[in-house]
């Protein structure tokens, strides 16, 4: 889940694949809403769509900016998007027991949760979950799931209706534009 910021080298160059961000939060029933959309995505575009989770932890919900923590370690320990699903399937109970759940989830994988543990203590991913955020505000995210490609912002908080196809209107005009180069 960790990527480039926009002043890595290697963001200069186009993209070898379409990329969407899709800004979320582990503690949003939205964000769990919107998992069978990126299942769909994946199961059409496969390795041509590069997905990815960029942290947007919303005040409103207690546990948040811990769960961004702790998807970050997740994706150390090399289960990002499993972790991630697991704990969006959790959301009622992550905002009313916090951090348990958060390790429960990982232990599940087979994550080492005593690990998981340490880095939410010693706040080792800090810093990508403030760098996500401060560039999701930047481009005017207010709210999760929110979905950027091909320049687009797409505001999912609200509805979720027509936003794959909207998705997969515009990955496909990228992969298109990608074939013709």
């Amino acid at each position: 889940m960790s990527h480039p910021t926009p002043s890595s080298p290697d963001q200069s160059a186009r993209p070898s694949r379409p990329v969407l961000d899709v800004w979320c939060e582990l503690q949003c029933p939205d964000c769990h809403r919107a998992v069978d959309d990126l299942h769909a995505l994946r199961a059409r575009y496969g390795d041509r769509l590069e997905i990815r989770l960029r942290h947007f932890p919303l005040e409103k919900h207690q546990h948040a900016y811990e769960g961004a923590q702790a998807a970050e370690e997740a994706a150390a320990q090399g289960l990002s998007w499993p972790y991630v699903e697991a704990v969006l399937a959790r959301t009622e109970e992550l905002g009313a027991k916090g951090r348990p759940v958060l390790l429960d989830a990982a232990a599940g994988l087979g994550l080492d949760a005593e690990e998981m543990d340490t880095a939410l203590v010693d706040g080792r991913h800090l810093l990508i979950v403030d760098a996500d955020q401060a560039e999701g505000k930047a481009i005017g995210v207010t709210g999760t799931p929110t979905y950027v490609i091909g320049g687009e912002r797409l505001d999912g908080g609200k509805s979720q209706e027509g936003l794959r196809e909207r998705i997969e209107e515009i990955a496909d005009r990228l992969l298109a534009e990608q074939d013709q180069s």
